[in-house]
């Protein structure tokens, strides 16, 4: 018989939801999963709440242990090899890096940003994204970029460090949604 995920360890989990019996959730009491997610052999480190139709990819890593925290809307997506930073050492050469072991007296500077992916907002192959980045609603970013910065809603992103190329069209996809039962507010 095939190896399963204990979702029983999850904080909360929705309906239809299958996760890789080779992800590894390190915090699992503070990971909430809503309905119609798919989470494949990710690393997850931090607290997250993963919304509907969610979809994160084969060798994710999202990191930033206790002190982290990942947010993921609604219809999202994260494709194979990105990595979602919510904790990184600064390098600034104030202190030692590296393991948590080390007493806080003598650590480097740390950031610590929550990283947030608004409905909508989709990462390509092999992205970094940085601490305290918000993707907004229905923003993308293409494989192989650096996100540093937050995003604007429904615009393309691309390149090291991330820069927009052109808007989204989003109508489509709201009127998909809706259709699914998640009615979506206007308003512009």
């Amino acid at each position: 018989m095939m190896p399963q995920y204990d979702y029983s360890l999850l904080k909360s989990v929705g309906n239809d939801v299958v996760i890789s019996a080779y992800a590894e959730i390190r915090r699992p009491n503070l990971v909430r999963i809503g309905n119609h997610v798919a989470i494949d052999t990710a690393f997850i480190t931090t607290a997250a709440d993963i919304g509907d139709y969610a979809h994160i990819g084969p060798y994710v890593s999202i990191i930033g242990g206790a002190k982290g925290l990942f947010t993921m809307g609604r219809f999202t997506n994260l494709a194979a090899g990105c990595r979602i930073i919510c904790v990184s050492d600064r390098y600034n050469g104030d202190g030692l890096m590296g393991s948590a072991a080390v007493p806080e007296k003598y650590k480097d500077a740390v950031d610590v940003g929550p990283v947030a992916m608004n409905d909508f907002a989709n990462v390509g192959t092999n992205v970094v994204i940085m601490p305290g980045v918000t993707l907004a609603e229905g923003s993308v970013v293409g494989a192989c970029s650096l996100v540093t910065i937050s995003t604007e809603p429904w615009t393309i992103y691309i390149g090291v460090p991330a820069k927009p190329l052109k808007s989204r069209p989003r109508e489509k996809m709201l009127r998909y949604a809706e259709a699914l039962g998640y009615p979506v507010k206007d308003d512009r």
